[in-house]
């Protein structure tokens, strides 16, 4: 694993991100691969649910990885993260513009403000064109972390149509524009490769030499906390199945895997669900806070599922 010619530390999430890693980052230094990072005979990290990328911020800061790649199938995500690599200045003229409007107002005003930039963002979103780079990237970029430190609760939730709707966020000091870390989450994206689709997309990027993290869109504990729309087509229980054969591919490529998802142990003692799935790997839980909720009584501690393909 070469040494990094530029190490920039201290890049974290530049988004709010339901299921977001950041609290159990503690946990899975405890458990990452026995061997291969430390003596770094692992060379490539691979993250094909990259979400806010607290896992691979922290990985990536702490071990000098010859390349990463990142994936997601949320093509908004996508852009921000392939805009920020690339376009970073350009990106800060737009921020610094929306920042300085809406500090301006009072919150009435703001509240008006956002939904103005909602709705424009919903309406260009047929002409952004995602396929290949272009100057509107940019500007709806800015708009997604302008919404996203704007709107209720920091959530990213699209309708079937793909239009972004949550309702807006009474905050007195939303971190629209965090100079400071948007530069060294450019540094870091510097030797990551970024791409746009499946999960099964990175596999040509795998192979014994790889550690590979997977943090799908949990499958829901029960009815009323189903919540998976980061995309037009939400992730199922087929979806689940697909991934855990995956898993089973990328083991015999001989790379190291670890995958989190919900422990239907919370609600249902008896849904073996993930144990059945993940048959012959070691499966740990650990303790994790419920942070998406609308109710807070119900924000409280869950446990959580870590599934290896190695003894940690």
């Amino acid at each position: 694993m070469a040494q990094s010619k530029k190490i920039v530390s201290g890049a974290k999430p530049f988004l709010k991100w339901a299921g977001g890693k950041s609290q159990l980052l503690s946990e899975f230094g405890k458990r990452l691969p026995p061997h291969g990072l430390t003596d770094r005979t692992i060379t490539h990290y691979v993250e094909p649910f990259i979400g806010g990328g607290a896992v691979y911020f922290c990985l990536n800061q702490r071990f000098s990885f010859e390349h990463c790649t990142i994936g997601d199938v949320n093509e908004e995500l996508i852009l921000t993260y392939r805009v920020i690599k690339t376009s970073l200045p350009r990106l800060i003229n737009e921020l610094e513009t929306l920042n300085s409007v809406y500090r301006a107002k009072n919150i009435q005003q703001r509240e008006s403000y956002y939904y103005e930039i909602r709705d424009a963002f919903n309406r260009n979103r047929a002409a952004c064109g995602f396929r290949h780079y272009n100057a509107r990237w940019i500007e709806r970029a800015a708009q997604i972390i302008f919404l996203n430190h704007t709107c209720y609760n920091g959530l990213f939730r699209v309708n079937r149509e793909g239009g972004f709707n949550v309702p807006f966020g009474r905050y007195k000091n939303p971190d629209i524009l965090n100079l400071n870390n948007l530069e060294k989450v450019a540094a870091r994206l510097e030797t990551t490769r970024i791409i746009q689709g499946d999960f099964t997309r990175c596999r040509t990027y795998v192979d014994d030499l790889t550690f590979v993290y997977l943090d799908p869109p949990y499958r829901p504990l029960n009815q009323t906390s189903s919540f998976t729309s980061y995309s037009r087509n939400g992730f199922s229980e087929g979806d689940q199945v697909r991934l855990a054969k995956f898993f089973r591919e990328l083991d015999r490529k001989g790379a190291k895997v670890m995958l989190s998802n919900s422990d239907p142990g919370n609600e249902n003692p008896g849904d073996s669900f993930f144990d059945e799935l993940y048959a012959g790997y070691t499966i740990r839980r650990v303790p994790a806070k419920r942070m998406i909720n609308c109710n807070g009584a119900r924000r409280g501690t869950v446990s959580e599922l870590l599934i290896t393909n190695y003894d940690s």
